[in-house]
Formats: structure tokens, C-alpha cells, sequence
């Protein structure tokens, strides 16, 4: 795995959220987080994490870190206080993406979806990925449509998306009748 870089990244780079901060945790600075990361060195001892401050990135060196009810209790080096600890509150932690390893081929992480155009072999041009949505029952592609109006729920089911290429910023899809007017259905 790369390193990140020494110097902060610009605000410009490319940046990957990895988890985001629920709550301070006890008086000594500590905090809660929600791993979004599968990366087990994500949040180990030394590793570092930039968190937006402002208009600046700031980076943040993990001094400790343990396992809590599914989530991770972090202590951050110069973080010694509840306050400090709660002034991270909702801040999401980011590494920048030349420090992800390379999906493994034929899998996409989730953020390398984002941004993607959908083109569908009969219905053309459907719009682009905003986000990535998993709600029980498998996971979906919420893709905002060029010509407004809601946003589309695509499964993420290789049988309708028959070529996704991250590179090129496109995903193929080949939907069946029917199903993109299901899909934005709003009842």
C-alpha cells in the first residue's frame, strides 16, 4: 500500500472518506468512529487521516485505537481533552486516493462509482452516479437524471450492468422494459 504524502494534500486532490467522527468518547479525547473503511491499518497506531478544518485540510495522527460495539474508539496525538475531541464531531476522515490499494480486478470500490455517467444500450443516456445506496436488500445506484426530476434507483447487479468501467468514467447498462420507470417511482 502507498503512503500518504508528507505534505497536506490541495484542496483540489482527490479525497477518500474512510470514517466519520460520531462523538466524543469520555474526558480524555477520545472519539467514536464509524469505519468506512475495510482496511484493517486504516485506524491502527501511527497511521494519519486528514479531517476538513475550515478551508484547510489538517492531519491527524492516530495514537490509539480499539474495537467498540462495532465501531472504533480513536485516540488522536495532541488530542487530550473532551472538547477538543468534541470539536470533531460529524467530521468526516479522509485519506487521499493514491493511499487506497487498487481494487481487486473485477471489483470497484464505491467511491470510484461515484461520478460515473450510466448510458443504458436502449434507453441512452440515463445520467450519473451521485452516490451508493445500501438498504437491506442489496445494494443501488442512485443516478441523478441529466433532465432533472428525482433521482433513479439501479440495482448493482452485474446481469443490468454488463460494463462499468471506472477509467473511463461509464457504466453500460442494459435495463429491462419497465424497470427505470419502477425505479423512480416515488410511491
Amino acid at each position: 500500500m502507498k503512503q500518504a504524502p508528507r505534505s497536506t494534500p490541495a484542496d483540489d486532490s482527490e479525497m477518500v472518506a474512510v470514517g466519520s467522527v460520531l462523538r466524543a468518547h469520555g474526558l480524555r479525547g477520545e472519539v467514536l468512529v464509524l469505519p468506512d473503511s475495510e482496511n484493517p491499518a486504516r485506524f491502527q497506531k501511527g497511521s494519519e487521516l486528514l479531517v476538513r478544518d475550515g478551508t484547510r485540510m489538517r492531519r491527524l495522527k492516530v495514537a490509539s485505537s480499539r474495537s467498540h460495539r462495532g465501531r472504533k474508539l480513536v485516540q488522536f496525538a495532541n488530542m487530550t481533552d473532551r472538547d477538543a475531541a468534541e470539536a470533531l464531531r460529524g467530521a468526516l476522515l479522509q485519506v487521499p486516493e493514491e493511499s487506497v490499494p487498487a481494487a481487486e480486478k473485477g471489483t470497484f470500490y464505491y467511491f470510484q462509482l461515484v461520478g460515473c455517467r450510466v448510458v443504458d444500450d436502449g434507453l441512452g443516456e440515463l445520467g450519473e452516479v451521485t452516490e451508493i445506496v445500501e438498504d437491506g436488500g442489496g445494494v443501488l445506484l442512485s443516478v441523478a437524471r441529466p433532465a432533472g426530476g428525482g433521482p433513479v434507483l439501479i440495482p448493482f447487479v452485474g446481469a443490468l450492468l454488463p460494463e462499468i468501467n471506472v477509467e473511463e468514467r461509464l457504466i453500460r447498462s442494459d435495463l429491462p422494459a419497465g424497470l427505470l420507470e419502477a425505479c423512480g417511482s416515488t410511491s
